[in-house]
């Protein structure tokens, strides 16, 4: 039985837990046909494509802009040219002295806040001179050899070069995260390189040796067609320059495969996931490949990408999120957030951007946020930390995998420009030092809270979300999975409203909130003379069990539009899918219209191959079959399962 060199075996997958590695697609690819699972191990003609993916719905991420999160080693500062450097921190267009020992130092104060992965601004090294006489590469996205860590992250006697095989402060970053049940996701950019600093543009290194030089490009490593223009133009938005940058040539092999190997090197070190910026700006054949390539390489990577304003009307974003390989940031939730509770817009807007979901195929995947390095922090569109908390509160318990910005938890925000913009703090004044460590503000409270509650209850994470009021002041809704439950209920108006009966879905008795420890009483389902205080959150949690098994294979269906009564059903082959008997066949649960989930208990076959396919059926009120209205058009799928640990199927309906 083959597989890759760097792939585990089987039985080196951990039982399952809410956080254990996945394995995608039941973690075999089956190039031809076998009658035996003996004769699949003895067989060298079969290839077997082993792949893991971690499960990163129940994750709470953590963004910081490594140059201003915090100063864990004032020898580096200086780095290779002091003169990009501002001790007095008051030009916010050099560096301030933040660090990789920085963000070690501060760990225990991201675990107790709750965040499960951090992601940290770009560690490559950078361009070491000021562009237009002013700006210095700060932010990370002026590479100049993606093979070597920054200097200024690192210590003075640590090697850059991620060829060398000692410790450096960034494999101890790893480690120490890694120690504490915590994930790193490193920002990477595959778009382009560096802009014209005193004459030098583009310039590429391999690990110290130079390799392309924009303005000497004799290997055509760089597209030359000039800065955007027409911004509705697909093709210059994926071969011009976004505000000249030298923008690479994804046709030229040799760039394709250095930008990989490089990605492969940081993956090699430890790096748990990635964020990939400016996707749009690359065409999505590129993407597939790079994906298809990073992904065989290190089958268990979280992979999200910037499609900078993505929404679900936008049909171009859409299709990268379902057809790249990645996940995306989702623009367009954060948009509806910041003008709905920050602009006064109401929660219809917010709501509006969540009844679309079924253009997503995996909606629950999309990572949320409110605020980032590249738009003005939320406080700056509203001061009121109220509202801010609530902004949090709702996205931490609504579909997605939440983001927070650095220092969002201490309120950070500076509006040094706010006579030039009536909201302030734009690029760069959205990236403050963090100088507060609070471990018991409001939202630092909120974020702990809620985020212990996501790893523990799968209806946020994995469920569905059904609204229950919809105002411009009041916003309801309930997560549901199999038998679990999250009420939440948001008032983002200044005054005390009073609500007859409020449907909760939870069950008849007395339940606490998660954030305020009120008793609230339910009878029918129901929260009946419901009061709720200005600018109030409640959010309501009800476990249910939890599926137990040797291993789990988390299933999900798209591409099916079903009707009203119907539902979906996996069957198959073994006792777990009933063995073709249809009235046995494992149930999936209705996510939106275009997507059915459902975690499957395997015992008796783990570790086999399986055969299985999807159906459609309708059930009684007693939940018997009494219709099948579809079944899939294949003959089946088949797959071996992982002797244990947790599986991903990702299946589109054969209609």
């Amino acid at each position: 039985m083959a597989e890759p060199s760097n792939s585990k075996k089987l039985e080196s997958v951990a039982p399952h837990t809410d956080t254990d590695i996945a394995v995608a697609g039941g973690g075999v690819a089956i190039q031809s046909t076998a009658q035996t699972d003996e004769s699949l191990g003895q067989n060298e003609d079969f290839e077997f494509l082993f792949t893991r993916d971690i499960e990163f719905r129940q994750e709470t991420i953590y963004f910081i802009v490594v140059d201003r999160f915090h100063d864990g080693d004032p020898d580096n500062n200086q780095g290779p040219n002091a003169e990009l450097y501002d001790p007095s921190r008051t030009d916010w267009w050099k560096y301030w002295g933040g660090d990789i020992q920085g963000v070690i130092d501060k760990l225990d104060y991201l675990k107790d806040l709750g965040v499960t992965a951090v992601w940290l601004t770009p560690l490559f090294e950078q361009v070491e001179r000021l562009v237009f006489e002013k700006y210095a590469a700060i932010h990370g996205y002026w590479t100049k050899d993606f093979k070597r860590i920054n200097p200024r992250y690192i210590a003075n006697d640590d090697n850059p070069s991620l060829f060398q095989t000692g410790e450096t402060v960034f494999d101890r970053l790893i480690s120490e995260l890694h120690k504490r049940g915590m994930k790193i996701i490193i920002d990477i950019v595959c778009n382009h390189s560096s802009p014209d600093a005193g004459g030098i543009k583009g310039r590429l290194y391999d690990d110290g040796k130079l390799i392309a030089d924009f303005n000497d490009d004799v290997e055509y490593w760089y597209h030359h067609y000039g800065d955007v223009v027409n911004w509705e133009d697909e093709w210059q938005v994926q071969n011009c320059e976004l505000a000249g940058l030298a923008t690479f040539n994804e046709n030229n092999i040799a760039y394709r495969n250095y930008i990989k190997s490089a990605i492969k090197l940081w993956l090699d070190r430890g790096v748990d996931a990635l964020r990939v910026d400016t996707v749009k700006h690359m065409p999505i054949w590129f993407w597939q490949e790079f994906n298809g390539d990073i992904q065989t390489h290190k089958p268990d990577v979280f992979i999200f990408g910037e499609w900078i304003y993505s929404n679900p009307d936008d049909g171009p974003s859409v299709d990268f999120a379902n057809n790249s390989g990645m996940t995306i940031l989702d623009f367009g939730l954060c948009m509806a957030i910041r003008q709905g509770l920050a602009l006064g817009g109401g929660f219809e807007m917010v709501q509006d951007i969540l009844d679309k979901d079924y253009c997503y195929d995996g909606a629950t995947e999309l990572v949320t946020f409110i605020d980032n390095h590249d738009m003005h922090r939320f406080q700056s569109l509203n001061p009121d930390p109220d509202i801010l908390r609530l902004a949090v509160a709702l996205l931490m318990t609504t579909r997605g995998i939440p983001c927070l910005f650095y220092g969002t938890e201490q309120y950070l925000y500076d509006n040094t420009n706010a006579d030039d913009n009536p909201y302030g703090n734009n690029d760069p004044h959205n990236r403050p030092m963090m100088t507060r460590w609070d471990t018991d503000s409001p939202i630092y409270r909120v974020v702990r809270s809620l985020s212990g509650l996501r790893r523990l209850n799968p209806a946020i994470s994995l469920g569905s979300q059904w609204p229950k009021i919809v105002t411009s002041e009041v916003y309801s809704y309930v997560r549901r999975y199999r038998d679990f439950r999250c009420f939440v209920i948001i008032n983002r108006s200044e005054e005390t409203i009073k609500l007859e009966e409020v449907d909760t879905e939870l069950p008849d008795r007395e339940h606490t909130c998660v954030l305020t420890r009120r008793k609230f009483e339910v009878m029918d389902g129901k929260i009946y003379n419901l009061e709720l205080e200005p600018k109030d959150a409640v959010v309501i949690s009800h476990m249910g069990d939890r599926v137990q098994g040797q291993t789990i294979v988390r299933a999900q269906l798209n591409g099916l539009a079903t009707q009203p009564g119907e539902a979906v059903v996996v069957i198959g082959d073994c006792p777990e899918l009933g063995e073709w008997d249809i009235h046995k066949a494992y149930p999936l649960e209705y996510i939106n219209s275009n997507t059915w989930f459902g975690e499957i208990p395997f015992n008796e076959s783990a570790g086999k191959v399986i055969a299985y396919k999807y159906a459609v059926v309708y059930r009684d009120e007693n939940g018997n079959v009494t219709r099948l209205p579809a079944r899939e058009n294949l003959v089946c799928r088949r797959w071996l399962l992982a002797q244990e640990g947790v599986v991903k199927w990702r299946d589109r309906w054969a209609p």
